[in-house]
């Protein structure tokens, strides 16, 4: 999960220091022709946004000036009535009224206006950021230096999309509920991108480092701001847990035909996609190591994959390993569906790990950013081992993916819940330290989690989620689930007790309801971040009616940020229909699913 997770002195089971700050020009490898005409692209897009926005203000300056058309003074000492109040919400205030101030149109606009003003200000700032840091692309670095410098514009144009996205919704007037969950989920995946790119530097330096930081400076900052400020003017409770006391009653439960275990309101073709066998589903790619299919590889399939699709494209890979490291379903590559052959028999490997100098985000063996990301029926495995410490076999930050009746194995860090809205069901998840990490709404179903066997002196953790701002609407929800130990783990499981979780982040938010837990599991449950009481006050670690004999909750920590739920109310905050709002995207997917808490 990033440098600054992995060389610590008490760190689970740590790894070598040759590691920790490398040189940064020890390679001088000038950039590839194709990675400067992306650069290009970005920079131009950006271009683009950074004058959008700049006719956005002057427009909403002329409205502002009165009949006389002259613009306000862009600079005033003293914040009007509405900023201080607007800013009053935020967790840096003093940079938001001064980022207020010097943005036309402020000093004349109402509290709802600001609301747009902060986005559209916050929104330039991250488009010029872009637009700068990508000038630093033809500077030469070290690969390790390059990897989370790659990550950074990555993030960086992920996040001015979600930015761009946010700023057209909250435009419109009488925007639906559903609108408010979407854009409280692209603030909050802006937010951890950013964070995403300055862990990736964390243990680095050098020049790019800090002409980087330079540039991003008060970035998150900006975005954190715009999350309160819209979280203050939505009465209702977006995050899916009461914020400042906020309440919201408990969404109706939504039936389940008894007849095939499938909620009702899946329509007659979606019950038969998911009954009809593999052979009788038209696909739009075929994969096949053979050449008897469209591809020979899923690169080039992902690769003839239309971009930006309203229509689902389904590619459907046959039997047989892919050895094929790094493979990415980018932002444009939307409502892709990938249908393999089953467990174990699709399988999906790559073996990069940090100490191919790479950042944690960039070892995946395959990622998926691409809103309305599908995987049915494969394993996807990092086969890097334990000894080679992050190693991440999915990573998954596209809104509204499903990962259903898949395997995902690997040791540290093997799946990568980076961002938005997910969803997995029937998934058996293998690994040792925090094999469940990172910041999205996200829900398990009815999946197995199997503890493995991990390297002498580490201790097992499930969970590493990075809430950073308490107005992320973020999480991890393990829901109907069972916590197994593998059987590498069974004969030495006393001498390697696992944990459900540990705070990576201040507000870091797991919870665990109706769900089996083995006699591996801890009797206290739960895990100190390196020993220290960091985050024990601010995190949300919660369990519900959890059963089997490693759920028992007598000997659990008596953290003040830890709570045994004994309200369905509160559970139900945590479900499908509540957590990720599933019941208005689900049904489209033809994934059976528990929109409440009944099982």
């Amino acid at each position: 999960m990033g440098y600054n997770r992995l060389e610590q002195p008490d760190k689970l089971g740590g790894s070598p220091d040759h590691h920790l700050n490398p040189p940064e020009y020890a390679v001088a490898a000038p950039p590839p022709s194709t990675r400067k005409k992306k650069v290009i692209l970005l920079t131009l897009f950006s271009i683009a946004l950074i004058v959008a926005s700049g006719i956005s203000a002057v427009l909403l300056v002329r409205l502002r000036s009165g009949a006389s058309g002259k613009p306000e003074s862009a600079i005033l000492r003293k914040p009007t009535l509405a900023i201080s109040r607007t800013c009053s919400r935020t967790r840096y205030p003093d940079l938001c009224v001064n980022s207020l101030l010097h943005f036309p149109g402020s000093v004349k606009a109402s509290e709802r206006d600001l609301v747009h003003i902060s986005f559209n200000m916050t929104l330039q700032h991250m488009s010029k950021a872009l637009y700068i840091s990508a000038g630093l692309s033809y500077l030469q670095m070290e690969p390790r230096v390059r990897s989370a410098y790659e990550d950074c514009i990555e993030l960086l144009d992920d996040s001015v999309d979600a930015l761009s996205r946010s700023l057209v919704s909250v435009a419109r007037s009488g925007a639906p509920t559903s609108s408010t969950h979407d854009v409280m989920t692209w603030l909050s995946a802006a937010l951890t991108n950013q964070e995403t790119c300055l862990e990736g530097f964390a243990e680095l330096r050098g020049s790019v480092k800090y002409q980087l930081a330079a540039r991003l400076k008060d970035l998150s900052e900006l975005v954190s701001n715009c999350l309160a400020i819209f979280a203050g003017t939505v009465t209702d409770d977006f995050s899916g847990v009461p914020v400042q006391n906020r309440r919201r009653l408990m969404e109706t439960e939504i039936p389940v035909d008894n007849a095939d275990g499938l909620p009702r309101w899946l329509s007659s073709r979606e019950r038969e996609l998911l009954d009809l066998p593999i052979s009788a589903i038209h696909a739009d790619i075929v994969v096949s190591k053979d050449g008897n299919g469209t591809c020979k590889t899923i690169a080039e399939a992902i690769k003839k994959a239309p971009e930006n699709s309203t229509r689902r494209t389904i590619i459907y890979v046959r039997a047989g390993r892919y050895e094929e490291d790094n493979l990415k379903v980018g932002r444009k590559k939307k409502n892709l569906m990938f249908i393999g052959d089953g467990k174990g028999i699709t399988v999906i490997s790559g073996s990069k790990s940090i100490y191919n100098n790479l950042t944690t985000f960039h070892t995946a063996s395959f990622a998926a950013t691409g809103a309305g990301f599908i995987a049915r029926d494969m394993t996807f495995q990092n086969s890097a081992g334990p000894g080679r410490h992050q190693a991440v076999a999915l990573r998954v930050g596209a809104d509204h993916s499903v990962v259903y009746r898949c395997n995902i194995i690997g040791y540290q860090d093997t799946l990568y819940v980076h961002s938005n809205r997910q969803f997995f069901r029937e998934c058996d998840i293998y690994g040792t330290v925090d094999f469940i990490f990172g910041n999205a709404a996200v829900v398990f179903q009815n999946c197995s989690l199997y503890a493995r066997k991990p390297l002498p002196l580490q201790k097992i953790t499930i969970t590493a989620q990075n809430r950073k701002d308490p107005n992320q609407n973020t999480g991890i929800s393990i829901h109907a689930c069972r916590i197994l130990a593998a059987s590498d783990l069974q004969a030495s499981k006393a001498s390697f007790p696992t944990y459900l979780g540990r705070p990576w982040k201040l507000y870091a938010r797991v919870v665990y309801m109706l769900s089996y837990m083995g006699d591996h599991v801890h009797p206290r449950g739960w895990l100190e971040w390196n020993t220290s009481s960091f985050a024990l006050d601010t995190l949300y670690y919660g369990e519900y009616m959890n059963y089997g004999p490693g759920g028992a909750i007598g000997q659990r920590v008596n953290w003040s940020g830890y709570r045994v739920i004994t309200s369905t109310v509160e559970a139900s905050k945590f479900t499908v229909a509540q957590f990720i709002y599933g019941s208005s995207w689900l049904p489209s997917t033809g994934v059976a699913f528990l929109a409440g808490l009944s099982t």
